[in-house]
């Protein structure tokens, strides 16, 4: 880390501060946002930013330079199968865990890839408001590849409508203002004019798909899709008149298929230095030794459910054989706890976000969006009544 803005940050920073960096965030929308914000941005210097985005550029020339297609034939759930499938995705999430090499230098890790989106309109924003409430050294941005704010918000917007009439286009989700997430849809609307809308309020007629706008019956062209197969296959409760495996004329700002095969689906077959030895449980020769060095991962759940942190024989003898190969075992990565908060050390993640315009050969890398820990694992539940 930069030792002395970690320092000349420490020393300015106030409780005073943060409340009021936390009721400006929670006020502008007039929604409380219900994950925590941390009490701190990371500091990275231009040599682990540069290895940061070499990391990544890794990851992609695997995903660009391979038949993804036919390397995760088998990675989506045929009951789950989407329709009219685009060439590639459109987003890009690389979660990076900080970590020391060989040599003591900062390293990072890919703990998980997702071909589906995070908190792109959220990150933006608070992002500013971390600059507006706290120091803020010169020279550092939470974007990429000189891009700034304006230019920012005008690629993501291009990404989310394709051209359309912002009526046209909906964030798809499942009760999108329950959601922990609820902010992000807020600020995305506020940056496109693009409505969250629930599963339940969208209908099919001959094919094409409609919701009503103040009472006006009008047909979506365009899906902005955050609904998450595994919590839709959970709320049995939900009254449907519109199935996402249904072939319907609409456009995808993030095909649901791609929530399948962009994931730890395919972490098993990507070689590189950036990323830990991964094994499906299904391809095993035999259960290691040393179990304790390992993480055992369902593939395909979300935000950390199911994962098995101290692994002991019976859980990977415990899963059918029918099973097998929807489980991962991975070995563990060790966070090096590098940032220097008040009361001691704190771990680090860091989320590249990319956006993958439809004719671009490759992903750009756009935004990042940092995670801190104390506890075992990184995320927000993990992490409860801690301080930065």
């Amino acid at each position: 880390m930069i030792k002395h803005i970690r320092e000349k940050y420490n020393e300015n920073f106030t409780e005073a501060a943060y409340e009021a960096f936390l009721k400006d965030a929670n006020t502008e929308f007039n929604k409380v946002i219900t994950f925590r914000l941390a009490e701190t941005p990371v500091f990275f210097d231009k040599a682990f930013k540069e290895k940061l985005k070499n990391a990544g550029e890794e990851i992609i020339d695997f995903l660009v330079q391979n038949d993804i297609k036919a390397i995760t034939k088998d990675a989506i759930p045929k009951e789950l199968i989407v329709p009219h499938e685009d060439e590639h995705s459109t987003f890009l999430a690389l979660d990076f865990a900080v970590c020391l090499n060989n040599e003591g230098a900062l390293h990072p890790q890919l703990i998980e890839l997702q071909g589906f989106p995070s908190l792109y309109a959220f990150q933006q924003y608070i992002g500013g408001k971390y600059k507006e409430h706290f120091y803020h050294p010169e020279g550092f941005s939470e974007f990429f590849n000189g891009i700034k704010k304006d230019e920012y918000v005008k690629r993501y917007k291009d990404i989310i409508l394709n051209g359309h009439d912002p009526k046209h286009v909906i964030l798809l989700e499942i009760e999108p203002m329950q959601q922990n997430t609820a902010i992000d849809f807020i600020v995305n609307e506020s940056l496109t004019g693009v409505k969250p809308l629930c599963i339940t309020e969208v209908f099919i007629e001959s094919r094409k798909l409609y919701y009503l706008n103040k009472g006006t019956k009008t047909q979506i062209l365009r899906i902005y899709n955050r609904v998450i197969f595994d919590e839709l296959l959970r709320r049995t409760d939900l009254k449907l008149n519109f199935h996402l495996t249904e072939d319907v004329e609409v456009e995808w700002a993030g095909h649901p298929n791609w929530f399948f095969r962009i994931s730890k689906y395919l972490m098993p077959f990507i070689h590189s230095q950036y990323v830990p030895e991964c094994t499906f449980v299904s391809d095993l020769k035999a259960i290691p030794e040393d179990l304790e060095n390992y993480v055992l991962k369902p593939l395909f759940s979300f935000s950390g459910a199911g994962v098995k942190f101290n692994v002991e024989r019976d859980d990977i003898l415990s899963i059918p054989k029918s099973e097998q190969s929807n489980f991962m075992l991975q070995r563990k990565v060790k966070y090096e706890p590098i940032l220097q908060a008040p009361d001691g050390m704190v771990k680090v993640e860091v989320r590249l976000l990319y956006l993958w315009g439809k004719k671009n050969p490759r992903p750009e890398l756009v935004v990042n969006l940092g995670r801190l820990s104390k506890g075992d694992m990184i995320g927000v539940k993990y992490n409860k009544d801690k301080k930065w």
